[in-house]
């Protein structure tokens, strides 16, 4: 059975009226439901999935691996902390494997996100090493298939 936060992940742009059908509640109890959410930090927004290829054909996304030393009393959180403060960034996560952190930035050339990179990213304390890999065709973002065919709802069954 789907939860009101599996409803919101797939369409937040469900009314209360329709949450409530789907879940058998109210619309007045899907409506408390979904503040308490948003009160305890769980739903921290709303945002629209936009096909960046067909709004801004000039538009440049971007995925920077950083390798970090933490400082003495600055850890990883603290290095975050700093990248997310930056408009040009979309995302910041932490990682396990051979890099640190993952930071996907967006902008409007390659040269653009060149330069926020080596003049902002690779000169904070503690950034050891970037590595960039720009984005060249998105597929499928958060569920949503961006190649115009129906989702296929059977599992993919392999022998």
């Amino acid at each position: 059975m789907k939860t009101l936060v599996d409803l919101l992940r797939e369409n937040a742009r469900l009314s209360n009226e329709q949450l409530a059908l789907i879940l058998g509640i109210t619309a007045e109890a899907a409506a408390a439901q979904i503040k308490k959410l948003e009160e305890d930090g769980i739903v921290l927004g709303y945002s629209a999935i936009i096909n960046e290829e067909k709004y801004d054909k000039n538009a440049v996304t971007a995925l920077i691996e950083l390798k970090v030393s933490p400082q003495v009393e600055c850890g990883y959180d603290d290095v975050a902390k700093i990248i997310a403060q930056y408009d040009e960034v979309d995302t910041v996560q932490l990682m396990s494997g051979g890099f640190d952190l993952a930071v996907i930035v967006r902008g409007k050339s390659l040269r653009d996100i060149a330069l926020f990179v080596s003049e902002r990213l690779a000169t904070l304390d503690g950034v050891l090493s970037t590595t960039t890999h720009f984005m060249l065709q998105r597929y499928k973002e958060k569920g949503v298939n961006f190649l115009g065919e129906e989702a296929d709802e059977r599992s993919i069954v392999s022998p």
